[in-house]
């Protein structure tokens, strides 16, 4: 009984009751969103492959406590990006 393939009519059913739940304004931001968010983790996990694949032998020299770095969400999206100051930790490790 439900164990078919999803056809034209099941398909359309489901749209229409994903607009009838949600509405049609908020769509195209819903799935704005999604896509940015789709970006970020692709993003975050290519970068966490990266440095999986070249760990240094030597741990980075730390930076100086007023050096900014700029944050970028997605890459080739500069709508985002912005400087932030790293926080300062003085307690000892």
């Amino acid at each position: 009984m439900f164990g078919g393939k999803i056809g034209a009519p099941e398909i359309i059913l489901i749209l229409v009751v994903v607009i009838l739940l949600f509405g049609a304004k908020k769509l195209p931001d819903m799935a704005r969103s999604l896509g940015k968010s789709a970006r970020i983790l692709k993003s975050e996990a290519k970068a966490m492959k990266e440095d999986k694949s070249s760990t240094p032998a030597d741990p980075p020299a730390p930076e100086e406590p007023s050096a900014q770095r700029t944050i970028q969400a997605a890459p080739g999206d500069v709508t985002s990006s912005r400087p932030v100051a790293e926080p300062t930790d003085t307690t000892k490790r």
